[in-house]
């Protein structure tokens, strides 16, 4: 079944994920608006459902609003600074769940940036669900480290260090360190048809040296490598598109904690862009598969509550996804999302598992003042 699940896939064509565009917000440099200050506003309202009834992820429901104004100065042609604050109200509970400065500058152009403080994280990397789960938007909205970020036609490349968590002396914690890379290789455009290589790595590093030496070293490493070809079309569909990955993991820490010390997997996609939305399929088989910052239901073993340390060596997954996103007025963009799955390994629960989402997302810079020539 499998083996006619994947034939399936590859015959049909979509993107891996549905497209992240309009969730994405990028300040760059910009030698126009050298000597500027601006407003910037950026609002991200959620809500996500999951209505699960699996052995690995818990159902529950996410719903609320996030707001980052910014204060934004473009000192130079190739240098920009900004300052402000992330909030987060989560609906149904009283007061502001968190808060989280918003400190960086950035140098480069609008093709290239090197970035220290608060990063252009979560969404923005571009990794796939089983890597990185497109949840942290909500859960982990801002990261901070250094980070470099290429975006041209022919490649897309984001490298960053997120220091997750920092300790201080005296301290009986771990300090929390992830280290990325996801790119974009193009390899052919010819007309209507582009082809590129995807390549993806995530390494997650818990240690330090401040009252911890008793405590366990961790170091666990996620790649993912593959191929994406697009064909843009004329009418009714938009285009079609195939985006496939092999997956591995690696646990490098010196005393194994963990239920599996490697594993691989197997992500297939397929779907089409229509005028009325995207459809897309995608599946997933994996093998002792695990990954700290990947969606639980990808992997093997279980982070549900009453079910932590639950392991199944061999997971398989069906995923349909239909997409209507859509901008209603100038920076103003809806995102709407239907996802069904279903476990084809025999390990389900008998009820259909699904989650669904919708995003209004608000981003704009405003003018407030410009130094005179």
């Amino acid at each position: 079944m499998y083996t006619l699940v994947a034939a399936l896939l590859c015959m049909l064509n979509v993107n891996a994920q549905l497209s992240n565009d309009s969730l994405e917000y990028r300040l760059q440099p910009d030698s126009a608006r050298t000597g500027a200050i601006d407003l910037s506003i950026h609002s991200f309202n959620y809500l996500r459902n999951y209505e699960f009834f699996n052995e690995f992820q818990d159902g529950y429901t996410l719903y609320g609003t996030q707001l980052e104004p910014q204060l934004v100065y473009y000192a130079h042609p190739r240098l920009v600074l900004s300052a402000g604050i992330h909030l987060r109200k989560d609906f149904g509970n009283e007061g502001i769940y968190k808060t989280y400065p918003l400190f960086s500058i950035k140098y480069g152009n609008r093709r290239t940036s090197l970035i220290a403080g608060a990063l252009e994280g979560n969404s923005q990397h571009r990794f796939i669900e089983p890597l990185y789960d497109f949840e942290r938007k909500i859960t982990h909205p801002v990261e901070y480290g250094t980070q470099l970020v290429v975006n041209k036609p022919g490649l897309f490349l984001d490298a960053f260090i997120n220091w997750d968590k920092m300790i201080y002396k005296p301290s009986g914690e771990n300090e929390r360190i992830f280290a990325g890379l996801s790119t974009d290789i193009g390899l052919l455009r010819k007309g209507r048809l582009k082809l590129s290589l995807p390549l993806q790595a995530l390494v997650f590093h818990k240690g330090g040296q401040i009252d911890t030496l008793d405590k366990p070293i961790q170091t666990l490493i996620n790649a993912a490598g593959g191929l994406r070809l697009s064909y843009k079309t004329d009418g009714f569909v938009r285009s079609i598109s195939t985006e496939n990955y092999i997956l591995a993991f690696k646990d490098s820490s010196p005393d194994k904690q963990l239920a599996y010390s490697g594993g691989s997997g197997i992500y297939l996609n397929a779907g089409l862009d229509t005028r009325y939305g995207t459809l897309a399929a995608s599946y997933w088989h994996a093998s002792q598969y695990l990954a700290v910052a990947g969606m639980p239901v990808f992997q093997s073993v279980s982070q549900k509550l009453n079910k932590e340390g639950y392991a199944s060596k061999k997971r398989s997954l069906l995923f349909l996804r239909y997409a209507y996103q859509q901008m209603l007025v100038p920076g103003l963009h809806l995102d709407f999302r239907v996802e069904p799955l279903w476990d084809v390994s025999g390990q389900s629960s008998g009820k259909l598992d699904f989650y669904h989402s919708l995003f209004l997302v608000y981003k704009h810079s405003f003018r407030l003042a410009r130094e005179k020539q």
